[in-house]
């Protein structure tokens, strides 16, 4: 799917005008870790790289991998500038989605990939007839997704301290009865 954004002409910066959302291939692993490292590079540590590079990496190789649900934006001529990523996760035993990492590659925040991206996972995960999606992020930026605080569907965080921030996601096939304790996949307790 395509999707175009067209703003005023009194906006005063320039936006990305079209990218294509996609899910992700073999050709774009490289990519992907190129946006995201740049996305979430630390300036007093440029050494090192972020740990939700290796992060990706991890989930690829593990069984909460699902191939539908790690898509890229694109440029027109292809360049990948954007990434989103929901993994196999669960409420107290019940299937749910962790969706994170988010990264937009620094030259193109602020212009509408980050939301695209958003859009794109949350309609495919709605149409693979999954529940819910749970994530660790800032409520003020999620909330316009329709994302709300954890505890408002009795669902805890797996870290009592994130409760300000953690937020989910009712989809479709959501059932008011799962409830409990979110658990991520376990590449996420190696961070």
């Amino acid at each position: 799917c395509s999707l175009v954004f067209v703003l005023p002409a009194r906006c005063r910066r320039p936006i990305v005008r079209c990218v294509l959302i996609r899910r992700e291939t073999p050709a774009d692993i490289v990519a992907i870790a190129e946006v995201t490292t740049a996305a979430f590079a630390q300036p007093d540590q440029p050494s090192q790289g972020p740990p939700e590079t290796a992060l990706i990496g991890a989930l690829r190789g593990s069984t909460a991998w699902l191939r539908a649900l790690s898509m890229v934006a694109t440029e027109l001529d292809g360049t990948v500038v954007g990434h989103v990523l929901a993994t196999r996760g669960h409420v107290d035993g019940a299937p749910a989605l962790a969706l994170a990492p988010l990264s937009v590659h620094p030259d193109r925040q602020r212009r509408g990939v980050g939301s695209a991206l958003m859009h794109a996972i949350l309609g495919a995960a709605d149409a693979l007839g999954e529940p819910l999606v749970a994530l660790l992020g800032s409520p003020r930026f999620y909330e316009r997704f329709g994302f709300r605080p954890s505890t408002d569907y009795r669902i805890q965080p797996p870290v009592p301290q994130w409760r300000p921030y953690f937020q989910v996601r009712p989809l479709s096939a959501y059932d008011s009865t799962s409830q409990g304790t979110f658990t991520y996949p376990e590449p996420f307790d190696r961070l």
